[in-house]
């Protein structure tokens, strides 16, 4: 038991460093082709243009992963703070501070979300931009100054070790062991510091008095992280496979290693067969003569190639490819006999982001069989809260399924309580990452829209090729008998006096409020709800689509939650909700699931714009309310 808890958490360990590395591997991919084109030994040496080199390796790259480390974290503000955490190690150091910024990013995004977890609901109203913005600057300051202090210091003896480990190998001519020590240092990127810290000018001196130097191979052998790719290409599964020929070609030609390190970080034990790779690359070299006249930079064949002097060619490619040979057979071994994890697949989904594009239910799917499960029985939707848009979104669904005659079990929850045996999981785009790290076995649906019925149509028609059919009249007994086990009522819930017609707001936020006053005059919720209704909001829009938003609390703010209840407001001229035109605000308020019958109203009626169109002309409460019920012609 012990060793399996181990190796999870080396494995979620691994993941998490993947996840802060592979959203910006576009960045590392730049770098490396300026790199690879205009340094002095590069392809079209040009001295103005290689300036780019030094300040991309040494700003530019530890940022973003210091960026994106904060922001898995704590989103937005934990990117804010770990981006000026990582700032610290960055000037603190004279080396690229690659794995400082792994440290220091998400310690940024940890710290911020503790404050804010601190202070929510103590906040006064009209002071929260104010002490957002102020405690993400002074937190984010101090940790600066401790990273610059402590943080880089520690990295660079960190470094040092490593540099005289290699050294001391070297020195001993125990070569092929030099691979223990600097294949993990390359994934932790620490293989500049390696090759040119101490590698480099040994081998300069060699090169001086015998014209050559095999320490110049060392580092740059391209064959263990080629091996590492190929073996992803033929056993990988969904994304990783997928994008591992592509990765493979850009590494081994265009010498960026830094590409297949992500890869080996989702399996660490990968790092064996590319030590392996790597000493059997070395073993080849001290057998073969091999050796090269230069400095090979970037480490790509071509390079290597280049690099070699007359006569050392054939003593060269063979300990190129017998690294690759070596690390493909320990590569292929380790993913057939373990289970992948696929984060790759959510760093993919942030690159998609990132670019600006969009994901639909039509088939957005992110577990690592690349089809919808066998005989799929529990769908759940997911949101922040797990009160609202989700419930929403299946009460929707569940009612087409029950159409459909399909024997499936749909749910709604939190995101942080998203069930194990959750098959397929439905979640908005902005919150899908975050659903994917809960359960990555999932097959995950990311929508913009949780009314929209002609998407859930799509899955639906998927679901019935893969699902056998049930009698209808067997299934609504079966949902009305786990129904039955839950009292609800709507005595309470939704009543007359707190339906607002005609009303008009400036902004979103001033629309949020007047539901959460409505909400706390109503005796539904406390005061502090009104905040966290805003937060909700902000962390991921409560547009609902169909001119319909839904805004409701935090998770954490359930425990201000008095008793279940909503508050209706018409808004004929629309209020503008991220750039949606919002007509009708449901204000929510949830307490032990006793919301849910009504709201699965609220959602069935609301896919309709014609019912939609009917509210939003209701002259009285009464005839609202009666459209949402049913009762309407």
């Amino acid at each position: 038991m012990a060793q399996s808890n181990i190796k999870v958490a080396v494995q979620k360990f691994g993941n998490f460093l993947s996840s802060m590395v592979m959203p910006n591997i576009g960045a590392f991919i730049a770098w490396g082709l300026i790199t690879a084109l205009f340094i002095p030994t590069g392809f079209f040496p040009n001295g103005n243009l290689a300036k780019l080199v030094d300040p991309m390796v040494t700003y530019l790259l530890p940022l973003l992963i210091g960026y994106t480390g904060g922001k898995l974290v704590h989103d937005q503000r934990g990117g804010v703070v770990g981006a000026i955490a990582t700032m610290g190690v960055i000037v603190g150091s004279d080396i690229p501070m690659f794995l400082g910024a792994m440290v220091m990013g998400p310690l940024g995004g940890y710290v911020i979300k503790k404050f804010d977890q601190s202070i929510e609901g103590k906040v006064k109203t009209g002071f929260e931009m104010l002490i957002n913005n102020f405690s993400a600057g002074i937190l984010g300051g101090i940790l600066a100054i401790l990273a610059f202090l402590g943080v880089s210091p520690a990295v660079d003896a960190f470094t040092g070790w490593l540099i005289v480990g290699v050294d001391w190998l070297v020195t001993h001519r125990l070569l092929p062991l030099t691979s223990i020590l600097i294949e993990p240092a390359k994934i932790l990127f620490l293989n500049n510091a390696i090759n040119h810290g101490i590698l480099s000018p040994i081998g300069a001196e060699q090169i001086r008095t015998s014209g050559k130097s095999i320490l110049l191979l060392l580092e740059s052998n391209p064959g263990p992280g080629f091996g590492v790719l190929l073996a992803y290409s033929v056993f990988g599964k969904g994304t990783a496979k997928q994008s591992a020929p592509g990765a493979a070609i850009i590494q081994f030609l265009g010498g960026i290693h830094e590409i297949y390190f992500p890869y080996i970080l989702m399996r660490p034990l990968l790092i064996i067969a590319t030590i392996l790779g790597g000493m059997s690359g070395v073993f080849t070299f001290v057998l073969l003569g091999g050796g090269l006249q230069a400095v090979a930079s970037p480490g790509s064949i071509l390079a290597i190639l280049a690099a070699s002097p007359s006569g050392g060619y054939l003593a060269n490619i063979a300990g190129v490819l017998v690294a690759a040979v070596v690390s493909f057979i320990v590569s292929s071994l380790i993913l057939k006999t373990g289970k992948q994890t696929e984060d790759l697949q959510e760093a993919s989904r942030k690159m998609q982001e990132m670019k600006g594009k969009k994901s639909s239910v039509a088939g957005t799917l992110t577990n690592e069989q690349g089809d919808l499960p066998k005989s799929v029985n529990k769908i759940v939707f997911a949101c922040d809260a797990g009160m609202g848009s989700s419930a929403m979104g299946a009460s929707l669904l569940r009612k087409k399924v029950k159409e459909a005659g399909l024997d499936i079990n749909v749910t709604n929850t939190a995101i942080s309580n998203i069930p194990n045996d959750a098959q397929i999981v439905i979640t908005q785009e902005e919150l899908t990452p975050r659903a994917q790290q809960k359960i990555p076995s999932a097959y995950h649906i990311s929508v913009d829209n949780f009314l929209s019925s002609p998407e859930y149509e799509k899955l639906i028609d998927n679901l019935k090729n893969d699902n056998n059919d049930e009698n209808l009249e067997e299934i609504v007994e079966e949902v009305e008998e786990q129904s039955s086990g839950q009292e609800t009522t709507d005595d309470g819930l939704l009543l007359e006096e707190n339906v607002f017609l005609n009303q008009e707001f400036a902004t979103k936020e001033e629309a949020i409020r007047f539901a959460g006053r409505a909400l706390v005059d109503a005796g539904y919720v406390e005061e502090s709800y009104i905040e966290a209704m805003i937060d909700r909001d902000n962390m991921t829009s409560t547009y609902m689509g169909n001119d319909v938003a839904i805004p409701h609390g935090t998770e954490e703010a359930k425990k201000n939650v008095l008793k279940s209840g909503f508050t209706v407001i018409q808004v004929p001229l629309g209020v503008d909700f991220d750039g949606q035109k919002v007509r009708l605000i449901f204000g929510i308020a949830g307490k032990d699931g006793t919301h849910l019958e009504i709201l699965s109203g609220i959602a069935i009626s609301c896919s309709d714009m014609e019912n939609i169109e009917k509210m939003v002309q209701a002259q009285s409460a009464r005839e609202l309310m009666d459209i949402i019920e049913g009762k309407s012609n």
